[in-house]
């Protein structure tokens, strides 16, 4: 890869790193442990979605 283009690579990056978007995202993802994500304490990765499947398994 020519230096230029990894500089110019590089510049992109960090710019899009610095973004309003990119670091609100990370502020996001810092809300909840890892673990949480993967195993929330309902069991359901869309709990509104699996409360109308119940529901509708109901009737």
């Amino acid at each position: 890869m020519p230096i230029d283009l990894a500089i110019l690579l590089v510049g992109v990056a960090a710019r899009q790193a610095a973004s309003p978007t990119a670091r609100a995202q990370a502020r996001l993802g810092a809300l909840l442990p890892v673990d949480a994500l993967l195993a929330p304490v309902h069991g359901a990765f869309h709990h509104a979605a699996a409360l109308a499947l119940t529901r509708w398994q109901r009737r």
